[in-house]
């Protein structure tokens, strides 16, 4: 089973339906060819970068949700891709700000983090996991990368779409109209 790493406040954001993109550029260990949503269907992996909070659209004392005590990961949505695009004009990137919660600035410096400006997006359809998947930490799960195996779903378990949809297919048309 893929996941995909993602801060944790926006991993909550997608599993309350107030956001239906991902917009990324790329970890450190993507390699020369960047990133890419190479997986259609995947678990989102919340990571607890400590100075996210500073780089959303949030009030600055946000409390950032505390690992487990047991030391182990727990993993409660599930995404699928219904499409993406590369937008490479920046103007238009700015244009999804009321879509996502990342400050502009941290946008911006996705958009710029290399030689060709630019960054990938993700419409997406969220699921809450009708059991979490919870796992030991491995070594595995560390650096900058986008994309890890983790241990696969148990059989009994069930995806519950965070949005009905209509309200799935209002949020698309919006975002497809900035496009």
């Amino acid at each position: 089973m893929f996941a995909f790493k993602e801060w944790t406040l926006i991993c909550e954001a997608l599993g309350r339906g107030d956001q239906s993109i991902i917009i990324r550029k790329g970890g450190i260990a993507e390699g020369r060819d960047g990133f890419r949503f190479k997986h259609a269907d995947f678990l989102l992996f919340p990571t607890l970068f400590h100075e996210q909070v500073a780089k959303l659209k949030l009030p600055l004392a946000t409390p950032l949700p505390k690992a487990r005590e047991d030391g182990q990961h727990e993993v409660s949505f599930a995404v699928h891709v219904e499409w993406t695009r590369a937008i490479t004009d920046w103007e238009k990137v700015k244009a999804f700000a009321p879509f996502h919660l990342w400050t502009e600035a941290e946008i911006e410096k996705r958009y710029r983090q290399d030689d060709e400006p630019g960054v990938s997006l993700a419409f997406v359809r969220v699921h809450r996991l009708s059991q979490p998947l919870v796992f030991p930490d491995l070594p595995k799960y560390g650096g900058c990368r986008s994309w890890i195996e983790v241990p696969d779903l148990p059989e009994d378990t069930s995806l519950i779409p965070i949005l009905n949809d209509a309200t799935h297919s209002a949020h698309e048309k919006e975002i497809r109209a900035v496009l």
